[in-house]
């Protein structure tokens, strides 16, 4: 089947270059649809649901989770790829496949796994993505991993933001020297919209950050006045949603018209025009680039420095260190799946898969099984 009303640069379902496996299907989903149904019904991503963005699941039932977090991005990208004509399919698996591999408690769980499988190849959460969907989901006959589209895999191996970048040593099989499709490229800009926005609404939410604070921040104040003279006499609350949502419209019409305008500078026509770009088309422009960067400056110092995400960024990686050492020392610890796996990937990565599969709740729960003597084990 051909996709239509599709840009000659966006990426099409019969062109993709296939999946690792060969497999009988049941219907005639085009290749990106099947791709982002397999994402939604894995284990991994309902594990979402209970792992950190910034705040910890038992400190609230509104803040965001990784799974909140990513059906967001997934919305936005959505938008971004409408405006641009690219492959929509192919932008949502992305948008809800880009934190799979997360560990819990948000990046210090990252940070830790990584220092503790230092000696053992480390860790980091795109190559997890990417590990999960190739080999650690276990659904289908014949094969591990969900055997999703190249295309999907060199989108979640070559994700990367300010915080996370996997390397090129782990994009080797998908041609590390390449630019990926512009329907990967758009969200990690998506993921930034996302993240920056919905965490000042958690961080007003639980005191962290203030208003008198953020009317310093030049993007916030100038989109705060602006929904102040079309709503006046909106009460504050309604006045920080609204001003959130025109925040996330602001940046995605810069990112449209920006994009669009190296795409017709640059007179791009075809995917391999794309792919062969010296760096990602995808981006802001200079001016909102300078503005995005005080506002992410803000929330680095004022909410994820906060002294009580600190406190929890410490137990975190307590209890972390000691789930791992504890199952080094005592491997028969791991459920009986995981130990069949030792003599393939070797003990130290089969124990950090696990962790890293954890929810924050069953982190803790786990933790107070092996170290509390009155826990049920």
């Amino acid at each position: 089947m051909r996709q239509t009303g599709l840009a000659g640069y966006a990426a099409r379902s019969e062109q993709s270059r296939g999946r690792a496996h060969a497999e009988p299907y049941k219907d005639d989903r085009l290749t990106y649809e099947r791709d982002r149904d397999r994402i939604i019904h894995c284990a991994a991503f309902r594990r979402l649901e209970y792992k950190t963005q910034v705040f910890v699941n038992h400190e609230g039932d509104y803040y965001r989770t990784r799974l909140t977090h990513s059906l967001e991005v997934s919305q936005i990208a959505r938008g971004i790829a409408r405006n641009l004509r690219l492959n929509e399919d192919l932008v949502e698996t992305l948008a809800l496949a880009h934190d799979l591999g997360h560990t819990p408690f948000g990046h210090t769980g990252e940070d830790v796994l990584n220092r503790l499988m230092k000696n053992f190849g480390g860790f980091e959460h795109n190559r997890q993505s990417l590990r999960i969907v190739e080999t650690l989901e276990q659904r289908y006959p014949g094969f591990d991993g969900l055997n999703i589209s190249w295309e999907a895999r060199e989108g979640i191996i070559k994700h990367s933001s300010a915080y996370d970048c996997a390397g090129d040593q782990a994009c080797a099989a998908y041609e590390p020297d390449l630019r990926p499709t512009l329907e990967a490229q758009i969200i990690d800009l998506a993921d930034e919209i996302a993240y920056n926005n919905h965490d000042i609404d958690d961080g007003l939410k639980a005191g962290f950050i203030k208003l008198t604070d953020l009317a310093q921040v030049q993007l916030w104040q100038q989109t705060w006045q602006r929904v102040g003279e079309k709503f006046p006499g909106l009460d504050e609350r309604r006045q920080v949603l609204q001003t959130i949502s025109y925040l996330i419209g602001g940046l995605i019409r810069d990112l449209v018209s920006t994009t669009t305008d190296k795409l017709e500078k640059l007179h791009i026509q075809t995917l391999e025009d794309i792919r062969r770009q010296p760096e990602n088309l995808a981006s802001f422009s200079p001016q909102m680039q300078e503005l995005n960067r005080e506002l992410k400056k803000f929330l680095y110092a004022k909410l994820y420095k906060h002294h009580k995400v600190e406190r929890m960024r410490v137990k975190a990686e307590r209890f972390l260190t000691r789930l791992f050492e504890n199952y080094i020392e005592n491997p028969t610890l791991l459920p009986e799946k995981y130990q069949q796996r030792f003599g393939k990937y070797g003990t130290e990565r089969v124990i950090c898969d696990y962790i890293a599969s954890m929810t924050d709740r069953y982190a803790q729960d786990e933790y107070k099984r092996l170290y509390d003597p009155f826990e049920r084990a």
